[in-house]
């Protein structure tokens, strides 16, 4: 009887003891839940209030930028000279495509003709100026010097003639003085002692006074004869020595005429110049403008480039201009080649203006400011395109290779320095 109560006892204890034991396993997980719940919450809590990790930015490796192909040197417009204006071309010497040399002449002018003709002029007047000095210099002619000479003897022959002549009639009225004086003063005695009378003396005193005056004439005659011929042959003498004589001041005034005449000669010849369009360095001529028997128009007569080396005119946004340096690799492409170019950055420009390439994007910044970079194209790709100036291509400039050089270039500065 006692064994069966004690088996009834723990027959109902252990359901309790089961029950007991479940709730508190539920009561555990529940617990154990809810801490999960907390430590994920609180994760998600600490995780919302860190900041987000930065974004990963792609390194730049090269600039891109549009172009446009351009020969050596740019593309020179060859035009008539601005002082020759309405000038009309009357000869054109070269064909599109054609190499030409420096200095070899392009086209003729319509004013050449006239031209030529001024200069013709001009070195004529140069020959009559250098004529006129050379007769200046040499003075009178020959002939005229020893016409002159002559004329100066006939003059002193004569003057020893007539004064020859002169002399002897004072002579003979001297002689005849000299009698009449005797005559005079023997009829003066006689009249003194009373053998003849007054009037026979006074015949003999007339005689005496006539003979004196004529005397008196004569001597006059020939001091005026000398002083006449005299003043004749200085005359003569003057004139020979005008003649013969080569003065400063004429050679002077000879030898500006000469001057003013080549100087004219030389302004001829620069003028004449004018009518000549010559080419100012080697290259090709890319393109005609105006043909024989058209006025020159404003965008000249010919194009010239120097097609032997071509060049890529990048136009670089301002913002990557910093990026780009000479020495730098680019990849040149366009739609009017197949092949791939590559070029090396030759220059870059000091000036930021506005794009001039036209870019077919609708949606581009067509007043974007850019820097011009000159990208030399190797030697195996101008062949390629010296036929397409002013293409339009697109230009990718490596940066990495421009890096790498910097630094070497930098290390080697360095270690030089040290």
């Amino acid at each position: 009887m006692q064994l069966t109560n004690q088996e009834n006892l723990s027959k109902g204890v252990k359901p309790k003891f089961q029950q007991t034991t479940i709730l508190a396993a539920i009561a555990a997980l529940a617990a154990g839940g809810t801490l999960i719940y907390g430590l994920k919450t609180f994760q998600s809590t600490q995780k919302s209030s860190l900041p987000p990790p930065a974004a990963t930015v792609p390194e730049i490796t090269q600039v891109t930028a549009l172009g446009r192909l351009e020969p050596r040197g740019e593309v020179i417009q060859l035009s008539a000279p601005t002082s020759v204006e309405g000038s009309r071309v009357a000869q054109l010497l070269v064909k599109q495509g054609e190499k030409v040399r420096s200095g070899q002449v392009v086209a003729i002018l319509d004013s050449h003709d006239r031209l030529l003709a001024s200069l013709t002029q001009a070195q004529e007047q140069v020959d009559v100026a250098q004529a006129k000095l050379a007769q200046v210099k040499a003075g009178a002619k020959t002939g005229e010097i020893n016409a002159q000479k002559a004329a100066i003897a006939r003059l002193e022959a004569e003057q020893q003639g007539d004064t020859t002549a002169q002399q002897a009639t004072v002579a003979r009225l001297e002689a005849e003085l000299r009698n009449a004086q005797t005559e005079y003063q023997r009829y003066q005695s006689l009249y003194q002692a009373g053998a003849i009378s007054a009037s026979n003396r006074d015949s003999k005193r007339l005689v005496l006074d006539t003979v004196q005056q004529q005397l008196n004439e004569a001597k006059a005659n020939l001091n005026r004869i000398q002083q006449a011929k005299r003043e004749q042959i200085n005359e003569a003498q003057a004139t020979l020595t005008q003649i013969a004589e080569v003065r400063p001041v004429d050679v002077q005034a000879a030898q500006a005429e000469v001057n003013n005449a080549i100087a004219a000669v030389k302004r001829a010849q620069a003028d004449l110049d004018l009518a000549y369009v010559k080419a100012p360095r080697d290259g090709q001529i890319l393109k005609i403008h105006t043909w024989p028997g058209e006025v020159v128009k404003t965008d000249g007569i010919a194009d010239l480039g120097q097609t032997d080396q071509m060049y890529v005119v990048a136009e670089v946004y301002e913002s990557d201009v910093s990026k780009v340096h000479p020495g730098q690799i680019a990849q040149i492409t366009s739609s009017s080649f197949s092949d791939e170019l590559l070029g090396t950055v030759d220059e870059v420009g000091l000036q930021v203006r506005k794009k001039d390439v036209l870019n077919t994007d609708p949606v581009a910044d067509i007043d974007s400011r850019v820097v011009e970079v000159k990208i030399r194209l190797d030697d195996s790709a101008t062949p390629k395109v010296a036929g397409l100036t002013n293409a339009q291509v697109k230009v990718a400039i490596a940066k990495r290779c421009c890096e790498a050089q910097i630094e070497l270039n930098k290390s080697q500065t360095d270690g030089g320095t040290r």
